[in-house]
């Protein structure tokens, strides 16, 4: 197969606007950072209220996509004007006894397009596990345990976790950056 020549990228994007389906300023920040990184070029990047239409706590890969997915789509409808919507939802699932956590990205553009990829998953230990399935949200459970305030819109779960070697919005990024390669690449993404 021959590739077809890429791009240039830098001189399509001018001056877009990306909308992110959350006011989390972590959520916004890393959509922003990874849109800069993946096409080079100036975006602003914006965050709006947008309704994941699950539960607070998504449970499971299905609803966490579907959150996810809903984010992007009522950004869109919340602000048509935008070149780009981005939906980010963290989710947990449960297997065999052991709490993972994970996010999906979706990012829809103009042309009814869209691009998804999903973080790296980690295992939470018991004592967030259990306050979890008592009913708490991650971030309060988080909160909690490790007597933080607001966690969720800092490093999260996998901050402190990894003792900020991985901080949210970096876990994150990658996640943006891999939901961008249909537009990174759009010919083979027709």
């Amino acid at each position: 197969m021959i590739y077809p020549k890429r791009k240039n990228i830098k001189e399509e994007t001018r001056h877009r606007l990306v909308i992110v389906g959350s006011k989390n300023p972590v959520k916004i920040s890393c959509a922003d950072k990874a849109f800069h990184a993946a096409f080079d070029t100036a975006f602003i990047v914006e965050g709006v209220n947008a309704s994941s239409e699950i539960e607070d706590q998504p449970f499971g890969d299905e609803q966490t996509y579907l959150g996810a997915n809903n984010r992007a789509k009522n950004a869109k409808k919340i602000f048509p004007e935008a070149d780009f919507w981005v939906g980010i939802e963290g989710g947990i699932e449960e297997k065999e006894g052991e709490m993972s956590a994970f996010a999906w990205v979706v990012v829809l553009d103009r042309d009814d397009r869209m691009g998804k990829a999903k973080t790296a998953v980690f295992f939470l230990p018991a004592v967030i596990s259990d306050l979890v399935r008592g009913g708490l949200e991650l971030g309060a459970a988080n909160d909690r345990f490790f007597q933080e305030e607001n966690s969720k819109q800092g490093d999260g779960a996998v901050g402190l976790l990894t003792n900020g070697a991985i901080n949210r919005k970096e876990y994150y990024k990658q996640a943006v950056i891999l939901a961008l390669i249909p537009f990174l690449n759009e010919p083979l993404y027709p």
